[in-house]
Formats: structure tokens, sequence, C-alpha cells
């Protein structure tokens, strides 16, 4: 009978801890912001943001200031399923304009 109850409980251990993985892989998610859609941007951290422009853009100028724009696009209707590598190029291409004016 304690040979049962022994094996028992290490069971019970094992899938406690697989089920704490398991939560644990699910909250963490993907954050691969350069493939994703302005819906997953607002609850992206700021940091992440200003990664995934740098990486999207191929430089540190102006990271801030298409943050903001990239942020703006995501508050508009029907903007949802747009890329966010599609809102960073349109960013930066109006951010280039301006800077040749």
């Amino acid at each position: 009978m304690n040979f049962i109850k022994k094996y028992f409980k290490i069971l019970i251990g094992a899938g406690v801890l697989l089920i704490a993985l398991a939560i644990f892989v699910s909250f963490t998610g993907s954050k691969d912001l350069a493939n994703g859609t302005l819906k997953d941007w607002p609850r992206a951290a700021l940091e992440d943001r200003k990664t995934t422009m740098q990486m999207l853009v191929g430089t540190d100028d102006n990271t801030e200031l298409l943050v903001q724009c990239v942020d703006k696009m995501a508050t508009l209707p029907e903007s949802a399923e747009m890329a966010i590598a599609d809102a960073a190029r349109l960013c930066n291409l109006g951010v280039l304009l301006k800077e040749n004016q």
C-alpha cells in the first residue's frame, strides 16, 4: 500500500508541474510584433515597440516618432488587421518625406 501511495504522490506532483509549465507557456506567448497586426500593437510593452520599429525601419533615427505614429494608426477604426510592418513603412515614408522638404 505504501508503494502505491508513494507513486501516486509522484504522479500528482508531476501533473502539477506540467500544468504550471503549460500555464507559463500560454502566458508568455509570442512577442513577434514584426509579423503581427495592429491589434497586437497596443498590448505590447513600449520597449518591444521600439525594438520592433528599429528592426523594421533599419535605423535608430526617429524611433520615438515612428512608435507614436504607429500608436496613432492602431487607434484608427478598421485598422486592426493592418500589418505592423506596413504601418511602420508608411510612417517611415512620411518622416522621410517631411525631412526632405
